[in-house]
């Protein structure tokens, strides 16, 4: 077992500066608690954990808190702790929590992990069939319209100095999927995309800026329904594979949020209550993966 016991309930709650005092715990339960540092014994903030049972079953999930720390209440039994943030290697304990006690594994020290090896200088493309360019748009106010385009193509340079690496991606407005007919066919319309005046959008970045770990900022000029904005997409790169036929790929997701009045798309379509059929903000998330041009 991981840890060390800090007494019961009672004893810890009035040890001075002790976080569990005060603390209300079920007779039939403990606390198991750590604090996450990194290798320079700086706190981790926003590390994820997971408490498991021995059947392997999630019993509690969060972050840690500003300090670092990590405190969950749980039946007494046997489990196992993860913890894991960007750019560090996961952290897998074991810790028994009896009840009415407190189980404390100490300080848990994550350790810098290898960054996962970047694409190699060339022509890329990208693979439009393990590719998914999706959205997410409120609408009347209320429920969220989930969408996605499927007619799209792309390439991608990578310079030996990735920051100097660039991308373009060019996507057909009129595959536009909510799936619903009447719907997609209204979003083509001139109420909205316009799709017979603007059949493309188009996004073109020469700019990576690497933001730890596996981070990237991808920034670049958007154009949507005629109008260009520079936009910024929150990029986490995956790593290389291979696909089922050897060939050699790359991965990444990236996210961004496109505010439709920049691109001229006011939509003043209203509900009689004055509510706007489609909110002022859209979501998009995109599942790429690369393969070196042919």
């Amino acid at each position: 077992m991981l840890g060390r016991w800090l007494g019961s309930k009672k004893a810890t709650g009035a040890a001075r500066g002790n976080p569990l005092a005060g603390l209300t715990v079920p007779r039939t339960a403990g606390v198991v608690s750590c604090r996450v540092l990194d290798p320079v014994n700086e706190v981790v903030q926003q590390a994820e954990f997971v408490v498991t049972d021995s059947s392997g079953r999630k019993v509690v999930s969060g972050e840690t808190d500003p300090f670092g720390h990590v405190m969950a209440t749980v039946p007494a039994g046997d489990y196992r702790l993860a913890v894991t943030s960007e750019g560090f290697t996961p952290f897998h304990g074991s810790v028994t929590v009896v009840e009415d006690s407190h189980a404390g594994l100490g300080d848990v020290v994550l350790q810098l992990s290898a960054p996962p090896q970047l694409p190699a200088p060339g022509d890329w493309e990208i693979e439009p069939n393990h590719t998914q360019i999706a959205f997410t748009a409120r609408h009347i106010g209320l429920a969220r319209i989930h969408g996605r385009f499927n007619t799209f193509a792309g390439a991608v340079r990578i310079a030996d100095r990735m920051e100097d690496s660039a991308m373009h991606v060019v996507i057909d407005a009129s595959s536009i999927d909510t799936n619903v007919q009447m719907r997609d066919d209204h979003l083509r319309s001139s109420d909205f995309l316009d799709v017979g005046r603007y059949p493309t959008l188009e996004f073109y970045s020469d700019r990576f800026v690497h933001r730890g770990g596996t981070r990237w900022g991808v920034s670049g000029a958007l154009t949507l329904h005629g109008v260009s904005r520079t936009v910024t997409l929150d990029t986490q790169y995956l790593g290389l594979g291979n696909g089922l036929e050897g060939e050699t790929r790359a991965a990444c997701r990236a996210t961004t949020e496109l505010h439709r009045e920049d691109f001229t798309l006011t939509w003043q379509t209203l509900l009689a209550r004055g509510i706007a059929v489609v909110g002022p903000s859209i979501g998009i998330e995109m599942d790429i993966q690369i393969v070196p041009k042919s």
